[in-house]
């Protein structure tokens, strides 16, 4: 029986674990599912995938159970999940946050930073800004896509995270998503890893044949979107964590447990 594997929808998802999901690199077929980020941690939290992308915000929740893998993470360099609202306006004056999901790691990096307002609900990444624009919320968090397009909804900056992540980090990348495999599966950990490799591999040297499915599930078909974002997230931390990859980690984490404004 073929492990499963868990993606997300999101483009550098989809670059970089093409050939992964078509049975071309060394560790041959998966049973592969494709879901929303918060979808996946939730499966993750339940046991229910063998490896799997999630948001480092989940790592602690299921650090008994899954290791975290050295390649497949999105890390930000510059760009990070940003807040917006109708307005420009205040975090302080947000009563109704609408969130991608309560195990991101872009609500985490907002309760880092924010008081956690009276309201806050989840709906699925691609519906916030969309919810934030009728005013059905005061404010909301955007990843993937959305992060680079939320002025075609006619939405403000409140803030961005990535820039308060690096008054706090210095040089340190945004630590968002990671992979992880169970720890019963110890063993193959460096045989995903490679494979993860060979995955970027592929679709940097086959891209005629990996963008028509990347494009096919992106919430936004600009292809420049989609580049930028590409760019954005698939990077060297994607190839090896490494050393400042991991302290990173460790930054965000252990500020979690220090939360100043989560109550």
């Amino acid at each position: 029986m073929p492990l499963s594997f868990g993606m997300s929808f999101c483009p550098n998802d989809t670059f970089l674990f093409y050939a992964l999901a078509h049975g071309k690199t060394r560790v041959g077929s998966l049973d592969v599912v494709m879901a929303d980020v918060e979808e996946l941690n939730q499966r993750v939290i339940d046991g229910s995938l063998d490896v799997s992308k999630v948001s480092v915000g989940v790592l602690p929740e299921v650090r008994d159970s899954y290791l975290l893998l050295d390649a497949g993470a999105a890390f930000g360099m510059l760009e990070a999940p940003v807040v917006v609202a109708r307005r420009v306006m205040s975090p302080a004056d947000v009563k109704r946050l609408a969130i991608p999901g309560f195990h991101t790691t872009a609500f985490l990096l907002y309760r880092l930073f924010f008081p956690v307002p009276q309201r806050v609900f989840a709906v699925r990444y691609d519906a916030v800004a969309d919810v934030v624009a009728r005013g059905d919320a005061d404010a909301g968090i955007l990843i993937h896509e959305g992060r680079f397009v939320y002025r075609r909804y006619g939405l403000e900056l409140v803030a961005d995270l990535g820039e308060l992540w690096r008054e706090r980090a210095g040089d340190l990348p945004v630590p968002l998503g990671c992979v992880v495999i169970r720890r019963d599966l110890a063993h193959l950990k460096g045989e995903f890893e490679q494979a993860i490799r060979e995955s970027l591999e592929y679709a940097r040297s086959h891209p005629d044949e990996v963008m028509p499915f990347v494009k096919r599930h992106a919430q936004e078909m600009d292809d420049l979107v989609i580049k930028k974002h590409i760019e954005a997230f698939v990077n060297k931390y994607t190839l090896d964590l490494g050393s400042e990859g991991r302290r990173a980690v460790e930054l965000l984490l252990s500020s979690q447990d220090k939360e100043p404004h989560n109550g």
